[in-house]
């Protein structure tokens, strides 16, 4: 199967990032679990992050830049937050976090617009 570069790198990134935000943020719905075992379950999670996130680069690099492919982690990471911290820690998305967003979006579009 040939899968455009595109594609993969974006595919690979969105997954990884969804491991990477449970690693970090899903145990905030559990605070009486112990530390030590949300650390281990942690880094079990974080362990698939990198297995995804590790080849999105490697895929992506050459077609993308350093630069852009952390861009594109960037928004990706924050479009899943957005939906993990309203959907899994019941938290509201607020006027600002919006703007805020979109003014990384902003940021996006200046780092990939040929100048």
């Amino acid at each position: 199967m040939n899968v455009p570069v595109p594609v993969a790198t974006v595919g690979l990134l969105f997954f990884s990032n969804v491991f990477m935000t449970f690693a970090w943020y899903g145990h905030l719905r559990y605070k009486g679990a112990a530390l030590p075992i949300v650390i281990l379950v942690s880094w079990g999670l974080a362990f698939f992050e990198y297995v995804l996130q590790v080849p999105a680069n490697r895929i992506g690099y050459g077609h993308f830049s350093a630069a852009e492919l952390k861009t594109i982690q960037e928004v990706i990471s924050l479009t899943v937050f957005m939906f993990f911290s309203a959907f899994w820690l019941h938290e509201p998305l607020r006027w600002n976090h919006a703007v805020g967003f979109g003014l990384i979006v902003l940021a996006a579009w200046i780092i990939f617009k040929e100048w």
